[in-house]
């Protein structure tokens, strides 16, 4: 990398050859668990970078919940799973204030944290829970904090909800409002392995003991990772694509492609630029790259965009998925 590019960072704490190398060893780390799912991988730690949210969606088994504590262990950060269940409460999540008695016999309220306070949350299963109990994540998602009897309390940075779900077996189930679905920065999809990746998924977990994992960074060090990024400079003419990409997903905008028009009844709201562009400046990053290109934006589109696309009752019933919005807007808006 030219010596122009680095001096063009404001005195960052890591270099882009640091923050590449950083990057590869937690991969490298993750993979000795998680077989395949490169992009999966990629695209959850682009939104701890981030600062930001992930929602991992996909069918039972698929090593969701493993890809998470594997990266809490790997980045050495304090996790906490909370199983999200149809009579989980507010206060299971948050915490609550208990009455204690002193010896004096005096009695006091004391506030018991809940699992929230860690920093890499596990939401399992997050549509299981009621929207009265989901709705209890949605401060601590955007604000880093949690109000209990009219008392605020900060979480400790990092903090990062990694939130699963299943497409299948919706009985019993609450679908995630928009106004939630929207704090997540990147909705992961998460496939079936191929039959390679799952000849060496049987290897791994029906013979010895797991391989042992290091420590390759902690938070501090994600925390800087976050900073450069976002110093990361932006040209003007990616971010103006960026804001005709979201600008073109409402279907009352001009510049809208047919399938948006027919399909969808509302498009991406402001925070979906927000996730394509701070996904683009990390994906640059990990390129070895100080410059944020076309390829970087079209690279976490679908993570960031698929969704904060509100389909209509006729793209339901005809079987129409965001991704395919998301391919023909990169199609169909042109990047000058």
């Amino acid at each position: 990398m030219a010596l122009a590019e680095t001096q063009s960072l404001t005195r960052p704490e890591l270099t882009v050859a640091q923050f590449r190398e950083i990057g590869a060893a937690i991969e490298a780390e993750v993979g000795k668990v998680i077989v395949g799912q490169r992009e999966v991988v990629r695209d959850v730690l682009i939104c701890l970078i981030a600062g930001g949210h992930a929602l991992l969606e996909g069918v039972p088994g698929l090593g969701k919940t493993m890809l998470i504590k594997t990266l809490a262990e790997v980045l050495d950060l304090h996790f906490a799973r909370i199983q999200f269940t149809p009579d989980l409460m507010p206060a299971d999540i948050v915490g609550t204030d208990i009455l204690e008695e002193a010896a004096d016999g005096k009695r006091s309220f004391r506030f018991q944290p809940g699992p929230i306070f860690a920093n890499l949350v596990l939401a399992d299963e997050i549509n299981r829970a009621t929207p009265k109990t989901q709705s209890a994540l949605l401060e601590a998602m955007q604000e880093g904090a949690v109000t209990v009897a009219k008392r605020t309390y900060p979480l400790d940075p990092p903090f990062f909800v990694l939130a699963t779900q299943n497409p299948i077996e919706m009985e019993g189930t609450y679908p995630l409002p928009e106004a939630q679905l929207d704090r997540f920065l990147f909705k992961v999809n998460v496939a079936f392995p191929s039959a390679e990746d799952l000849v060496e998924i049987l290897a791994r977990t029906t013979g010895g003991p797991r391989a042992g994992l290091a420590k390759v960074t902690q938070g501090a060090q994600l925390l800087a990772m976050g900073r450069l990024a976002r110093q990361v400079p932006v040209p003007s003419h990616v971010a103006e694509y960026v804001a005709r990409l979201v600008v073109a997903s409402h279907p009352d905008d001009g510049a809208a492609p047919p399938l948006v028009k027919r399909y969808v009844r509302y498009g991406s709201s402001p925070r979906g630029a927000q996730a394509l562009i701070l996904g683009a400046k990390i994906t640059a990053l990990f390129a070895g790259r100080v410059n944020v290109a076309f390829d970087d934006v079209a690279t976490v589109a679908p993570a960031a965009l698929r969704h904060r696309l509100l389909l209509n009752f006729e793209g339901q019933a005809e079987g129409v998925t965001t991704d395919q919005v998301v391919a023909e807007l990169l199609q169909a808006v042109p990047s000058r």
